[in-house]
């Protein structure tokens, strides 16, 4: 599999198959990841990658956090600004009414909707989770480079045939992960990665998700 095949390919997969991923496949990877750039070589990013019994706890755990809703939040960063507007919030509106209408999930229908929100805690069924930290005293550029570190992780996932599903929501349940998983009280959680096989029969993992035109986000100098 070629870059382009790996970039056209990836996208966020909301239903996996059962099937276990073999360890050796995934130290491959995580090796590889690490030639990603980072400013200083400073290289921030850290892992904790979660399976078996420890990951059914956790999202049993969870589970009986979802009915609180908000109250039960403990992130430690806003996900999403509080101005966002324009093409950006419609970017967001239109990819998440395009994933519901895939799952023939009306908008009223908030029990249908809440319970599929839910299932980010399960992973989406995927048998493996990296949960993904830095320490805290990072800056913006060192989240940078976690960020491209996801991304040479992901499409190194899908040149061994794997797929993934980044979700910043397990962040909002820092407090509550820290008791199953031993990650640093001085490093911030990201976010976490969902690892495994995709569902192909699955309407959530094919419906259309589009992308702004280039003009809207290139600009052109003296080329």
């Amino acid at each position: 599999m070629n870059v382009t095949e790996a970039v056209t390919t990836r996208r966020s997969i909301r239903q996996f198959l059962p099937d276990p991923v073999d360890r050796a496949v995934l130290e491959r990877v995580l090796d590889k990841a690490q030639r990603s750039p980072s400013g200083g070589n400073l290289q921030p990013w850290n892992v904790h990658v979660v399976g078996g019994d420890t990951l059914a706890r956790l999202c049993d755990d969870l589970a009986t956090m979802l009915p609180q809703g908000r109250a039960a939040h403990n992130g430690d960063y806003i996900i999403y600004p509080e101005a966002l507007a324009g093409r950006y919030v419609a970017s967001r509106h239109e990819v998440g009414e395009s994933m519901y209408a895939a799952l023939k999930v009306a908008r009223e229908d908030k029990a249908g909707r809440l319970a599929q929100f839910g299932r980010n805690y399960r992973a989406f069924g995927a048998p493996l989770l990296m949960l993904v930290h830095m320490p805290r005293y990072m800056g913006l550029p060192q989240w940078a480079d976690v960020g491209m570190w996801l991304q040479s992780l992901m499409l190194l996932l899908r040149e061994e045939g794997l797929d993934s599903c980044a979700q910043e929501a397990w962040a909002v349940y820092q407090q509550q992960i820290r008791a199953h998983v031993a990650i640093p009280d001085d490093h911030i959680l990201f976010c976490g990665l969902s690892v495994g096989y995709r569902d192909p029969d699955a309407p959530v993992n094919s419906f259309p998700v589009s992308r702004v035109p280039l003009e809207q986000v290139v600009t052109f100098i003296d080329t």
